[in-house]
């Protein structure tokens, strides 16, 4: 039977006008689909800005560390270090022996339901002590 004798309508195919077969389910999958997307780019958004902030933890430490170590005063120290770290970060300096420690603190960006405390810290051996010990050595 050719597609003339069946008849109108017969033999259509369903791309036509008419009722769709998925019957309304790709809205629905789609409906919860979005929103899932847009809570994993955002988790993904915070993770990156938590990221940075704990580089730039690192990288305050470190800047803090190298000034203390150069015997600079202790507020040039923590201006130092907190020109590097992100903002409202807490900087501590303390000194044990030859060694200066410098430690850097902050919470991550975003709702406090999701800031976590970043920590870092970075040790330095004070220069007015890096040549002692050599020249202890070389006088025995």
């Amino acid at each position: 039977m050719s597609r003339c004798e069946r008849g109108p309508g017969r033999g259509r195919s369903r791309a036509g006008p008419g009722p769709r077969p998925d019957g309304g389910f790709a809205t629905a999958e789609a409906a919860v689909v979005l929103p899932s997307l847009v809570l994993v780019g955002m988790a993904l958004v915070w993770a990156l800005l938590a990221a940075s902030a704990q580089i730039q933890c690192v990288d305050a430490a470190r800047a803090g560390a190298r000034s203390a170590a150069r015997q600079d005063p202790q507020d040039v120290v923590v201006a130092t270090a907190r020109r590097a770290a992100p903002s409202g970060a807490t900087v501590t300096v303390g000194r044990e022996g030859d060694l200066v420690r410098v430690t850097v603190g902050a919470r991550t960006p975003g709702p406090a339901a999701l800031s976590i405390e970043l920590k870092d810290e970075a040790v330095a051996m004070a220069e007015e002590t890096v040549g002692d010990t050599a020249e202890g050595v070389e006088r025995r």
